[in-house]
């Protein structure tokens, strides 16, 4: 699953650099028995206000009306609060207490993992005149699939990629064709130029001639 990795990479980015914060959506389909990266980013509208946050992920199984709270993040202590979810979950999120990434990782994913999942920052700015409570809430709906669903995304930039070669290979039959032209043309005219060079000394040598059996 390149695109979790790739999200992945992209979270650590975003950890160790602030400044670079960007809300990207989380994936919403995943593979049984592999992993998957369960995304959830909340960025600060002021990057300059110190802040801190604690992190906690809700779980509703696919029928069901209620969430249940399976896991929470308070640096550096991170908690898993349910037994379906025991030993299964990692935080792959902020490594400071002002997350703006909550991100966690289920591994060996099931079919019963199948359901949605909430997560909560509870943030608090410290402001001059006093301090600010906020929550944010992103909600995730996971689906679990047996084989893995090519996206519309890598189909076309599959046929792009092949597009692309093609005409570079036409534009590159192109820039071959035009050189051996142009070099050709070059060469023809060297040619004329030295044969009429060559006719031109024979004249002159003629006319030279001549004028000797004249005198």
């Amino acid at each position: 699953m390149m695109c979790h990795f790739l999200l992945f990479v992209f979270s650590l980015f975003v950890s160790s650099c602030h400044a670079g914060c960007s809300e990207v959506e989380s994936l919403t389909e995943a593979v049984a028995t592999k992993g998957f990266l369960l995304g959830c980013i909340s960025c600060k509208r002021r990057e300059e206000v110190p802040a801190q946050a604690t992190i906690d992920w809700h779980f509703k199984p696919l029928g069901e009306e209620e969430f249940r709270h399976i896991f929470h993040y308070d640096h550096p202590s991170a908690a898993i609060l349910h037994e379906d979810f025991s030993g299964r979950l990692e935080w792959h999120g902020t490594l400071n207490s002002d997350i703006q990434i909550g991100s966690v990782y289920i591994d060996s994913v099931t079919f019963n993992d199948t359901g949605t999942y909430r997560c909560t920052f509870h943030r608090t700015l410290f402001l001059p005149s006093s301090d600010e409570h906020i929550i944010v809430e992103k909600e995730v709906e996971l689906s679990v699939v047996a084989v893995a669903n090519r996206e519309l995304t890598a189909v076309i930039s599959e046929i792009m990629m092949y597009v692309l070669i093609v005409v570079l290979q036409l534009w590159l039959i192109g820039v071959l064709f035009y050189c051996y032209k142009k070099i050709s043309d070059e060469q023809e005219a060297r040619e004329a130029r030295q044969a009429l060079k060559a006719q031109a000394a024979l004249l002159e040598s003629k006319d030279n001639c001549d004028g000797v059996q004249l005198e």
